[in-house]
């Protein structure tokens, strides 16, 4: 069986292809690679074919983070399997996805697995370069979905 954990942010450029690369790494580091699908999307089209942005492709190296994938949006295929882990990165990804495709028994907020922070959105650091702090927050949402993830499905 495979557990597939899709990122969701708003432009797929930012955010949640962090939380793809860091999560695929926390999944590998567990030895739990062929157990995962591990994929990012954004609500809205705007940079569909693009690289990361050049803020999350600095901090993912400087973490010594490998991150490739090119921005996509979120499609009714994405969706259609209740069992596909949609996490999101704040409160209007979730209200964009629920005006779009209805409501998906399986769709988080990554900062609802925090142990660190009691912040609930992810803030976007498209216009304000925060990327080292929007790092740290999703590394540590990152790593209580694992564990959560793990606690769940028995792994």
């Amino acid at each position: 069986m495979t557990i597939n954990v899709l990122f969701v942010c708003l432009g797929n450029i930012c955010r949640s292809p962090m939380a793809e690369a860091i999560f695929q790494q926390l999944v590998d580091e567990a030895g739990l690679t062929d157990k995962f699908q591990v994929d990012s999307a954004g609500t809205g089209s705007w940079h569909v074919g693009e690289k990361a942005h050049p803020g999350t492709r600095r901090i993912l190296a400087e973490q010594g983070i490998a991150y490739n994938g090119r921005s996509r949006q979120i499609t009714a295929q994405d969706m259609a399997d209740p069992q596909t882990y949609i996490v999101t990165m704040d409160q209007s990804n979730s209200n964009n996805l629920h005006r779009q495709f209805g409501q998906h028994p399986n769709q988080h907020r990554l900062l609802a697995f925090s142990n660190q922070t009691t912040e609930t959105d992810v803030p976007d650091p498209y216009y304000t370069s925060t990327f080292e702090y929007v790092y740290q927050l999703v590394k540590d949402g990152c790593e209580g979905l694992l564990e959560t993830i793990r606690k769940q499905e028995g792994l």
